[in-house]
């Protein structure tokens, strides 16, 4: 079972705890009372990071808000995942509860989770923000850069000794990667490299549960040409664009996100 820990509130607000998952601590919060709802954060973020989103499903729903493996004070992996492993350890998590057919609900890298755990698991609805999962279009100047990167690495590990290459290669790494990968660890990192390509749009259509999905007309992480490619390949889904909103569609418009949230959870209900 759960220990809780030091955090733990009462009177309605979440619960903090900390679970041991396939021999990794991870911490969660509850609230909420209804049926299961697991609520998953994007990369780089962290479950404080969602809590307005579990503060409106709590409405509705017992909500299981959770530091992904990596993440917020959850630990990390011992090696390199995948999007299966991570939907593996979300069943892993389910099955320790005793939860079965969840909503689930996923924020950008959070949302691709949700995707493959839905396409092979039974669930009561998915409700997609401003998710991954549709395999980015890129310029041919990323290419270029990709494989300029690959050919300068391979040329400075033949002419320099190995310590000092290594530095090298980890500073082009520093000024050539994303924000995301900047700010992550040697382990994260390499998850992000393996995840960040995956496309998931082949198991859309095994989704059997009914999708919403909630996006940012002016999302660039994850454009809207994402969300309108799953709305044609999951078979029963509807999609609500906010039009003022970028990536973080929850936080640029927190008022209609919640309304529109709270009315998909309630016709959920039984």
């Amino acid at each position: 079972m759960p220990q809780r820990n030091d955090s733990e509130h009462q009177d309605g607000h979440p619960l903090t705890n900390i679970v041991s998952i396939d021999g990794l601590k991870i911490r969660y919060e509850t609230s909420g009372a209804g049926h299961p709802l697991i609520l998953m954060h994007g990369w780089g973020c962290r479950l404080e990071t969602v809590r307005m989103i579990a503060a409106t499903a709590a409405m509705t729903n017992t909500v299981y808000n959770i530091d992904m493996p990596g993440f917020g004070e959850s630990d990390e992996p011992a090696e390199i995942w995948g999007v299966d492993r991570y939907t593996c350890f979300i069943e892993a998590f389910c099955r320790h509860f005793g939860i079965e057919n969840p909503v689930l609900m996923g924020h950008s890298f959070g949302g691709r989770v949700a995707i493959l755990y839905s396409s092979r698991n039974p669930s009561r609805g998915v409700v997609l923000v401003d998710a991954a999962g549709v395999k980015p279009l890129r310029p041919l100047s990323y290419y270029i850069k990709v494989y300029s990167f690959k050919s300068s690495k391979r040329l400075i590990r033949l002419v320099l000794p190995r310590a000092k290459a290594d530095r090298i290669i980890e500073n082009m790494r520093n000024k050539r990667g994303s924000a995301d990968y900047r700010d992550s660890s040697s382990m994260m990192r390499a998850i992000l490299s393996k995840v960040v390509n995956e496309d998931l749009t082949h198991v859309m259509p095994l989704i059997q549960a009914p999708v919403l999905l909630i996006w940012g007309k002016k999302d660039t992480a994850t454009p809207l040409r994402d969300a309108k490619i799953m709305e044609k390949l999951i078979p029963d889904t509807g999609l609500v664009v906010i039009e003022s909103a970028g990536h973080y569609s929850f936080l640029d418009n927190p008022a209609l996100f919640k309304a529109v949230l709270a009315s998909f959870l309630k016709s959920l209900s039984p």
